[in-house]
């Protein structure tokens, strides 16, 4: 079984909880929602907004699946501008999975079915100028690099640039 992704299930709380407990040292940096009280509370509210996200077409979340079939992390579109076409692409995985080609092998599942299932034509990867696994996951799904954008995000409270990537909708 190779890395999938599937929408989030209830049953999924507990190995969310323990994805984000073991990688706060890697993601917390660039999300800050991964932070050491992370609880199951937190992910079982995480996966109730991805549910009623997609059946509200405001965000469309997928947990990763690795090939063992154990929770490796999550993808999925959010900050979705229906009258531009535009969504910001997201994805982490927890650290005792990462560096093994997991994320960029459900980013390249993610983008299809956005472009299938979505009248979206442009999705963006904004990644942390010091966050160069981000970055080299959105190259290995082909997505183009476009631009450093000053003051873009915020680490740590604080306005820090940005590289900003984009995958278009083929013609």
């Amino acid at each position: 079984m190779a890395t999938s992704i599937r929408l989030y299930q209830e049953s999924d709380v507990t190995e969310m909880t323990a994805a984000a407990r073991e990688s706060i040292v890697d993601v917390s940096p660039w999300m800050p929602w991964c932070h050491p009280n992370y609880s199951e509370s937190d992910a079982a509210a995480w996966i109730h907004a991805t549910l009623d996200g997609h059946h509200a077409g405001t965000m469309y979340d997928f947990a990763i699946i690795d090939a063992a079939g154990r929770y490796a992390g999550g993808c999925g579109i959010n900050h979705i501008n229906r009258l531009e076409g535009v969504a910001n692409l997201g994805y982490w995985v927890r650290s005792s999975s990462a560096g093994r080609g997991i994320a960029p092998a459900a980013v390249l599942q993610l983008i299809p079915w956005v472009f299938q299932n979505t009248p979206l034509h442009r999705l963006e990867i904004v990644a942390g100028v010091g966050n160069a696994r981000s970055q080299r996951v959105a190259e290995k799904a082909g997505a183009h690099r476009d631009a450093v954008l000053k003051k873009r995000i915020l680490i740590n409270g604080r306005p820090s640039d940005a590289v900003l990537y984009s995958i278009l909708r083929p013609d």
